[in-house]
């Protein structure tokens, strides 16, 4: 099924790709990719077939639950392109619950990171991307055998390759002992509208651990107020020392779907996508494995650029199969599965807001898992050089395949508020406090342990230069 599909999706790309090249006249500019409004966006393009069928002011947007983009996470104001950035920060936090002790009795440390970080984003007529880099190294105070040289970098393009058809493509990487030592270590998270999104409610505690995620999709607008597109994306979780976390274990997912979507208004969209799932997860031998299929019904009220509220919803077919060793039969399911977001970027606030229910990749649990997800961001300029977020999520996980022995249901709790002081143009301060609570009784590193504080400022000083200035 997996390789009928991917094969659809090949020849819808060539088929777009097709109409590219008939299409597009190499020596008129192109629209901006972005920064415009469908009613915005500048009318460049030079006389083709399709101008009669489609004008670029008439331009649709991806609707948030087959985009595969984040909500904005800053307000309007923050926001910036064309720009050459970088700088060091210094971190220093302290953890409670650094080890997820075996005997109930949490063990405290404190830990020192510098990371330095340097990004690139650059928007021109057809091509915008934004390319992210920021090393580190993490020192703790009592356990220096967890000191760790930590990676973040990520990279996210878009590509108009004609006025009506845009390649998206985005991939992330992280290796960090900690899963708080982000490069923003004020973000707990973004907030999605999307029907596929990786699972990252469980958290180990202080462990050594890789994590890969990527997406590319292609857009085509073939008519004034139709949009169809195609996409594929994967995320890779390893734990390389397998013994600082006793009852978690590594996971993969791919996924790919293609979706239609009809503009009923300027600010209605309505529209239906087609989704596939493979779920992996690797018990001490063999693999258990999740494969899905779901068709959603979804519908966006696109109140502005800055405004957004999603709906989706639908069946959803399960078919698990267990490793060898668990000697449990396979389990097939239909379930009802759906979600809403809503999206809010003012001058001085940004708010997002979303909820899913559906089968999702465990993100370290011995299967797939059937999960009820929430998650909330605020970020507030509170004065010209003060700024406060708040962040939050909820998870509810219960792992596919009834049978199967070690099955680690449960929930996770995380909040997340933080103050950043900036000073003058290049230095600040953020003071940040993590409140972490899981409820796992099948996993070892997390049962006795539950909860997690964490409390931490960090000292940054960064720059920026206008690219083209």
């Amino acid at each position: 099924m997996m390789k009928r599909f991917v094969t659809i999706c090949i020849g819808l790309i060539f088929l777009m790709a097709g109409q590219v090249w008939s299409q597009t006249n190499p020596a008129q500019p192109q629209p901006a990719v972005s920064g415009a409004s469908p009613q915005e966006a500048p009318s460049q393009a030079g006389p083709s077939e399709d101008q009669n069928i489609v004008s670029s002011n008439d331009r649709m947007m991806t609707p948030p639950p087959v985009s595969g983009q984040s909500y904005p996470a800053e307000p309007a104001s923050q926001e910036r392109s064309n720009y050459l950035r970088g700088g060091v920060a210094f971190t220093s936090a302290y953890t409670d619950n650094a080890l997820g002790s075996l005997n109930g009795t949490p063990v405290s440390d404190i830990s020192y990171s510098v990371a330095p970080m340097i990004s690139l984003d650059e928007t021109t007529s057809r091509v915008h991307w934004l390319v992210s880099y920021a090393p580190g190294f993490t020192f703790y105070q009592r356990f220096s055998s967890r000191n760790e040289a930590d990676q973040n970098a990520s990279i996210d393009f878009e590509y108009r390759l004609s006025p009506h058809v845009t390649l998206t493509a985005r991939d992330g990487f992280q290796k960090s002992s900690s899963v708080f030592n982000q490069a923003n270590p004020a973000t707990s998270g973004p907030v999605s509208g999307g029907v596929d999104n990786p699972n990252l409610s469980v958290i180990a505690p202080i462990a050594d651990r890789l994590s890969n995620g990527g997406n590319v999709g292609l857009t085509y607008q073939f008519g004034r107020n139709s949009l169809v597109g195609a996409s594929g994306s994967f995320s890779n979780l390893h734990y390389p020392d397998p013994s600082q976390v006793p009852g978690l274990f590594d996971s993969s997912a791919q996924s790919g779907l293609a979706f239609y979507s009809w503009r009923i208004s300027n600010v209605n969209y309505f529209g239906a996508t087609y989704q596939y799932q493979r779920l992996v997860s690797y018990p001490v031998s063999g693999l258990n494995e999740t494969q899905t299929h779901a068709l959603f019904l979804f519908y966006t009220l696109q109140a502005s650029r800055r405004v957004s509220v999603s709906i989706f919803a639908g069946p959803q077919y399960s078919d698990t199969v267990a490793a060898p060793q668990f000697q449990v039969p396979p389990t097939h399911a239909w379930t009802p599965a759906g979600g809403a977001s809503l999206g809010w970027q003012a001058h001085l606030t940004s708010f997002a807001l979303s909820y899913a229910h559906e089968v999702s990749s465990g993100g370290g649990l011995i299967g797939a898992v059937r999960a009820d997800s929430a998650s909330a961001s605020v970020q507030q300029q509170i004065a010209r050089r003060l700024f406060a977020g708040i962040s939050g999520s909820y998870a509810k996980n219960n792992v596919l395949g009834g049978n199967v022995p070690g099955l680690s249901n449960g929930h996770s709790i995380a909040a997340n508020a933080n103050v950043r002081q900036q000073f003058g143009e290049h230095f600040s301060v953020l003071l940040g406090y993590t409140r972490l609570h899981q409820s796992y009784s099948n996993i070892p590193v997390l049962a006795l342990t539950p909860d997690t504080n964490r409390e931490f400022i960090s000292l940054s000083y960064q720059f920026s230069k206008a690219l083209g200035r």
